[in-house]
């Protein structure tokens, strides 16, 4: 599958609404990259404009890729091995159209169900096809209003049994994922 996953820390809101660059976090990065290894994701990139979260990710990228940790726990080095940590989203798009040979169609996730324009099955339809598919996802209090505009489609939300709404991230992606790719030779 032709499938990328990004997990996005700029641009995206706070509570209040403001634009933030929201601080990279070790649990998402280990969850989300087992979750894209485990649903067959091709890569999952983290983006922050910050260096010094750059660095941050490299350092820990290389603890569990050649660093001590890669031996202990070598299912973790094959997940971390699917991150690539990036500046900016036209550093993303921009890496997977070398790789691709085409640009990636842009898949945001968004909470408000206003926003969703493409439901799950034909997402899965589009996968199936093999082109570049990059799914969005914020941090913080979710993408900004620029970001959904560049977006080719926008995923419909994630709705549970109650009125209560407020996922992590990781948790997102997981599900998400899993109604995309899971199982999908069956479908």
């Amino acid at each position: 599958m032709n499938v990328h996953v990004a997990l996005l820390h700029y641009p995206v809101y706070n509570r209040q609404g403001e634009i933030i660059v929201s601080s990279v976090t070790n649990l998402d990065i280990h969850d989300i990259a087992r979750a894209a290894l485990t649903y067959g994701v091709s890569r999952f990139y983290l983006v922050t404009p910050l260096e010094d979260q750059l660095k941050l990710i490299q350092r820990l990228l290389s603890h569990w890729r050649e660093g001590p940790g890669s031996a202990r726990h070598p299912e973790r080095k094959m997940a971390l091995g699917l991150v690539t940590a990036a500046a900016s989203l036209a550093e993303v798009v921009g890496i997977i159209k070398t790789d691709c040979g085409q640009k990636p169609e842009l898949l945001v996730t968004s909470a408000s169900q206003a926003d969703a324009t493409l439901s799950y099955s034909e997402a899965r339809e589009r996968i199936k096809q093999g082109k570049p598919v990059l799914i969005l996802f914020g941090t913080g209090w979710g993408l900004t209003k620029e970001v959904l505009a560049m977006a080719d489609s926008t995923l419909a939300p994630i709705r549970g049994s109650s009125d209560y709404n407020h996922l992590s991230v990781r948790s997102a992606v997981a599900i998400i994922l899993d109604r995309l790719m899971g199982s999908i030779k069956e479908r």
